[in-house]
């Protein structure tokens, strides 16, 4: 037995070994990004100078444009507290804080006008077809709220935040489709509040009331419609717009209306599930709110 050569843990017996170059993958990625003279240079991307490393008055160099990144990212992934990056990276509580700031307003600034946006024709027209297939022609995504916990409320505050749970919790409105792409996004209503205040707190519910709603246009049974609709539960009103479940259904017909309609609203839960699980700050308790 000594005499075998050792074995390397980490694969599956049966599965199919790819023979990846990481050699030649690795050196690539020094070579486009971080060798003295790369192939896509600083000039090349937008940044925000703050992030730049830079000397203090005596010439020592000061925090690099890795710490200050890492540290945001921490935060973010992870949840950590801002004094908790100072262990592994060695940087303070305030410029943890500041750098999360700058990195959140610098992807707003390069991503927003791609991301952060309403669905324009091409869009509603892959939504429709999409859902028609649903079985929901018309329908633009799944509205839901979900509570974000305030650890560091001021004492003051904590009543009007005080959310179902009875801790301090901020809403967040969001309308997702079914590969979980957020349209909509209003965040900052108290906990306190129930759904239906948070929608009529939002643009979204200024648009509708107003008439103002993504381009829109398919038939149902002959019927020509032109304006979309979102699926909820039942805490919400009754808008031609918001379409709910049938709370106690009965008979063949509304016990399957109620299944599809239930299992597509599932969207924004899931979009909701994946935020928490993707960036822990969402989850956890947070400390940058105060």
């Amino acid at each position: 037995m000594d005499n075998q050569p050792p074995r390397h843990g980490g694969s599956t017996f049966g599965h199919r070994v790819i023979d990846r170059d990481r050699e030649e993958a690795d050196r690539r990625l020094w070579n486009d990004y971080f060798s003295e003279y790369p192939k896509y240079s600083e000039a090349m991307f937008r940044h925000d100078n703050y992030f730049v490393q830079r000397k203090d008055r005596i010439g020592r160099l000061g925090l690099s444009t890795l710490q200050k990144v890492t540290a945001a990212f921490r935060v973010l992934a992870y949840g950590i507290l801002a004094n908790a990056a100072d262990e592994y990276i060695q940087i303070g509580e305030s410029t943890t804080i500041e750098s999360l700031k700058r990195f959140c307003r610098a992807i707003v600034e390069v991503f927003g006008e791609r991301y952060l946006r309403a669905p324009n024709a091409n869009d509603v027209a892959q939504l429709l077809q999409i859902d028609e297939k649903r079985g929901f022609p018309g329908m633009l995504g799944s509205l839901d709220c979900m509570h974000w916990t305030w650890k560091n409320c001021p004492t003051a505050w904590a009543g009007q935040y005080a959310g179902r749970s009875g801790e301090p919790t901020i809403i967040l409105e969001a309308v997702a489709d079914y590969d979980l792409w957020i349209w909509h996004a209003h965040f900052g209503m108290p906990g306190s509040n129930n759904d239906i205040n948070v929608l009529e707190g939002s643009y979204l519910f200024s648009n509708l009331a107003n008439g103002i709603a993504p381009p829109c246009h398919y038939v149902i049974h002959g019927q020509q419609y032109h304006t979309g609709y979102y699926l909820t539960d039942g805490i919400y009103s009754k808008w031609s717009t918001l379409v709910q479940t049938i709370h106690e259904p009965r008979g063949p017909k509304n016990k399957l209306f109620a299944m599809m309609q239930e299992a597509c609203r599932k969207d924004v839960e899931r979009a909701f599930g994946v935020l928490q699980l993707r960036f822990s700050i969402v989850k956890g308790t947070d400390t940058f709110l105060g």
